[in-house]
């Protein structure tokens, strides 16, 4: 086991001239709990909320170069945690609030933009629906956690909601903004492998004279060869003011980003539009907000980093009498001149012989229509109307000198989608204050239709010679429909004592008749004690509020928008029919349970709110449980009754508990100079309860499929332990603390190793996870830091089981390069199932360091702002892979996330 932490830093010259940015503030003249948050359909103030969300606005976003929304507030809130999908540019982050609540449905949040749902399945070409939004656009972020917030969304509330406000215009005199920042991104590392030298020397000690023959004498870093120094340029122009009563916010973007594997890129330009006009007297408030998306990306093959990782150190990249390949150099067959099939590929060929680009266009708007009665001004009426509209194209080209694509003279596929999802939502809205009865009344009733469409034509793809590949995939058009009727009431009394209830009743086309509809209700309690007149005079306690929650949600987000009914597609290759001279495609249907049904999780929350000196010092606790329900779960079926011998049923229960603690404090506020910390903590774990119908203990679905081998997994489902806990051998040990190879654990005593050895060993999910911020301002002059932390979550290094064997570089055709992990177990043969490759990853990363300066004039009454930052800084870590923050546990062929150095500055008229 290693004992020592690795640090992984920018150049300290740099380190010590940037910090992050944080708006000024001059001084507090309101209490904090005076905000206004958004919750579905409305809004509250902070202190009269009753159940646990979280608002992050614009002044404490993260800094530097950001191409998908969701990094804007990576670290900033208790119990949500955000993890980047890879280092691609516009890659997208899984997002998960308070962990998961399910197996095989989706775990992602809801997202709401200015009152519009999102399809989180995003569309072809487009790595997820966030990274097609300008982060430059949004205002704030508000983030409902337990069920007493998220149930007025009913049947897609069960991992939380998510509710972004994009920028408006406010009445006066045309303001013009520009924004414009440039960035170079670097590797953050590389994974040890051997050298030219050290490769030679192996080979020459532990192989017979054919594969020595094989070796060169180059020193080729196939890892430097794929990657680059990768510049990006983000610009914004605004132009936002009133056009007589009306209120208005224009915005174009452009984005233009290299990723740090070379012929990586992402071209985005976007543009905006928010209209807020009032009528008959501001008795009608219209609200429009349109934004459109043109990206064009280009990606790069996933199976690069492999590639590099593998290939042999002692050959060239280039070789001129390889004119067939391109003129790289690849293995070849001696008696047929042609590339070895199972042989690894040139890295760099595979980047610049291949040609993998979409295109995507995408509108997002809606109108939203509120109207205060005139005979009844308490009352309100508003209807939304809502379109997301998303189409894509594009090709996947090899050509016919790539290698692995020689046999077939090249290929060409073309692919395109499209996408509709349209909203109607009506609600009537009645507030009433009862003074004589010190009561206040909030009460909301509405209706909700919301459709998706989908069409994706099937996508042939083409060999050079002309022949198509037989079908695999299944042209078609879907569609999903869900009909809501939902209600709230939110009632308090003197002050004091605070009540909100919620009803939603869902159907969803999803699901059958019979399991059609579904009911989701919360109700939560608060008590302001800080209003009470023991507390009320305090000049020290400025808030002091307890909450209590509890509520069910759901999840019909499953996967298909038919699996309740035999889908028909095409056949596998394999299993094509010949018929004379002719191969045919069979058309089958998939295996689908009539009764299936969506997911339901009840959520208990309980809550504290604690400020000080008028909440300059804020903290925050949260304690929940959460039990999910009808878990979807892989279930054996006999076969041949139902298309199939594994099948998706309703048959789990999962339960997961945790702790949120959250603090923010204006340490120093004066004139001169402000002093600003945030942090919080999340302590989770989760549960498997049931797997089965007839809650057998010992149900097992095995998960978790890794890179090396045939059909080989390393993590498991299974009762009693957390959701993908790793299931492997434990390893045994020599003196040396060296793994004995081949040789495990025989833990149920049976004098055989086999597996009933295997047993369950950590998880992904982190047990603890931190976040810690801080911003300064003296003068002109802000600089600032934020920090994260995952404390408990553990990896598989896939990298090393796969590429750390000496075995893997014995054939007589071709060379495999290794890992220098193989001086440290010496293994000759692959130890997939080894607990020696679970490790613990639990990590600190500074996330981001800038440092800014705000000019006092500029050109009459404008207004400049420079500043630097520095992005993915260093990460301290016991891992021995390359990034120790892997989404799913298993570390292979992952795009690491790159250092970003940004420069920007910010002009406004």
């Amino acid at each position: 086991m290693i004992n020592f932490y690795k640090l992984k830093a920018a150049p300290l010259f740099l380190l010590a001239g940037t910090f992050l940015y944080a708006q000024q503030k001059d001084s507090i003249k309101t209490k904090n709990i005076d905000q206004v948050v958004l919750v579905g359909y409305g809004t509250k103030k902070k202190k009269d909320l009753t159940g646990s969300v979280t608002s992050i606005s614009a002044k404490d976003f993260n800094g530097g170069m950001v191409s998908s929304p969701e990094q804007l507030i990576q670290g900033k809130a208790a119990g949500v945690q955000i993890t980047s999908n890879g280092g691609a540019p516009g890659s997208g982050s899984s997002i998960r609030i308070r962990g998961a609540a399910s197996l095989n449905a989706s775990n992602d949040p809801l997202i709401v933009i200015d009152g519009m749902p999102l399809d989180n399945n995003g569309i072809n070409g487009a790595a997820n629906p966030l990274s097609l939004i300008n982060p430059d656009d949004i205002e704030s972020f508000n983030i409902l956690k337990d069920a007493s917030a998220a149930a007025i969304y009913g049947n897609r509330a069960t991992n939380g909601v998510i509710i972004i406000t994009t920028k408006h215009g406010k009445k006066g005199k045309l303001r013009v903004g520009y924004s414009s920042t440039t960035s170079v991104s670097e590797k953050f590392g590389k994974i040890k492998v051997l050298g030219g030298d050290q490769y030679r020397a192996l080979v020459n000690e532990i192989s017979p004279n054919e594969y020595k023959a094989l070796l060169t004498n180059y020193n080729t870093d196939w890892q430097d060869a794929i990657y680059q120094l990768a510049p990006g340029f983000d610009n914004n122009i605004t132009f936002s003011g009133g056009l007589g009563s009306l209120p208005y916010r224009l915005s174009i973007g452009y984005l233009n980003q290299d990723g740090i594997i070379k012929t990586n890129n992402i071209k985005r330009t976007t543009a905006g539009i928010s209209l807020s006009p009032k009528f008959f007297k501001n008795s009608l408030s219209v609200n429009l907000n349109l934004k459109g998306t043109y990206a064009e990306n280009r990606f790069a093959d996933s199976e690069t980093i492999g590639y590099a990782i593998a290939f042999d150190p002692t050959k060239p990249i280039y070789d001129k009498a390889m004119p067939q390949l391109g003129g790289y150099w690849e293995w070849l067959d001696p008696a047929k001149n042609e590339p070895i099939t199972l042989a690894p590929k040139n890295p760099v060929s595979n980047l610049f012989q291949r040609w993998d680009i979409s295109y995507v266009r995408r509108v997002l708007g809606n109108v939203q229509f509120d109207y205060k009665l005139p005979f009844l001004p308490d009352l309100r009426a508003n209807l939304n109307l809502g379109l997301d509209y998303a189409d894509s194209n594009g090709h996947v080209i090899a050509a016919p000198t790539l290698a692995s694509a020689f046999y077939t003279k090249g290929t060409n596929r073309d692919y395109s989608q499209n996408k509709k999802n349209r909203l109607l939502e009506f609600y009537l809205n009645y507030t009433k204050k009862l003074p004589s009865l010190k009561s206040d009344f909030d009460l909301m009733a509405g209706y909700s239709y919301q459709k998706w469409n989908e069409n994706t034509p099937f996508s042939p793809t083409i060999y050079g010679d002309g022949t198509q590949v037989p079908a695999t995939g299944v042209d078609f058009f879907t569609q999903n429909i869900l009909l809501s009727y939902y209600g709230r009431l939110n009632y308090t009394f003197d002050k004091k004592y605070l009540l909100t209830a919620s009803i939603r009743r869902d159907g969803s086309s999803r699901f059958s008749e019979e399991n059609r509809w579904g009911y989701f209700p919360s109700v939560s309690l608060a008590w302001r004690m800080d209003q009470e007149d023991f507390l009320k005079d305090n000049k020290s306690i400025s808030t002091l509020k307890l909450r209590g929650g509890w509520g069910i949600t759901g999840q019909q987000d499953i996967g298909s928008n038919y699996p309740y009914l035999a889908i028909y597609g095409y056949s596998d290759g394999g299993a094509n029919y010949q018929i004379g001279d002719h191969f045919y495609t069979l058309i089958r249907p998939s295996g689908y349970d009539k009764n299936i049904k969506w997911e339901t999780t009840e959520t208990k929350n309980i809550g504290l709110d604690f400020g000080l000196f008028k909440d300059r010092v804020l903290f925050t606790v949260d304690a929940y449980k959460r039990k999910t329900k009808d878990l979807l779960s892989i279930v054996p079926v006999p076969a041949g009754v139902n298309f199939t011998n594994l099948l998706m049923s309703n048959v789990g229960d999962m339960e997961s508990k945790g702790l949120e603690f959250s603090l923010t404090s204006k340490v120093i506020d004066n004139n001169d100079f402000t002093w600003d910390i945030s942090a919080n903590a999340t302590f989770q774990k989760a549960e498997i309860t049931n797997l089965s119908v007839t809650n057998n203990p010992d149900q097992k679905v095995l998960t978790g499929g890794i890179k090396g081998g045939t059909g080989n997994t390393v993590q498991v489902q299974t009762v009693g332990y957390a959701p993908n806990s790793f299931y492997v051998y434990q390893q045994k040990y020599d003196s040396n603390g060296k793994p004995i190879e081949g040789e495990y654990v025989d833990r149920n005593g049976d004098g055989k190793i086999n597996e009933q050895d295997l047993y369950q060993d950590h998880s992904p999910m982190p047990k603890a996870i931190f976040g810690l911020s801080s911003s300064f301002r003296y003068k002109n002059w802000d600089l600032g830091f934020a920090l994260r932390a995952n404390i408990g979550n553990y990896v598989y290094n896939n990298m090393n089981s796969e590429y750390g064997y000496s075995h893997a570089l014995e054939s007589s055709s071709h060379l495999r390069n290794l890992t220098a992990d193989y001086y440290n177990t010496r293994f000759k043969d692959a130890q997939y199932l080894s607990d020696y490759y679970v490790e613990d990853a639990s990590f600190l990363r500074m996330d981001n360091i800038s440092i800014g300066y705000n000019f006092p004039t500029f050109i009459g009454n404008g207004k400049l702002r420079i500043n630097a930052t520095v992005n993915n800084v260093f990460v301290v870590t016991k891992y021995r892979g390359l990034d120790p923050e892997v989404f799913n546990g298993i570390d292979n062929n992952f795009y690491q996330r790159p250092r970003v150095y940004s420069l920007g500055f910010n002009i406004k008229f």
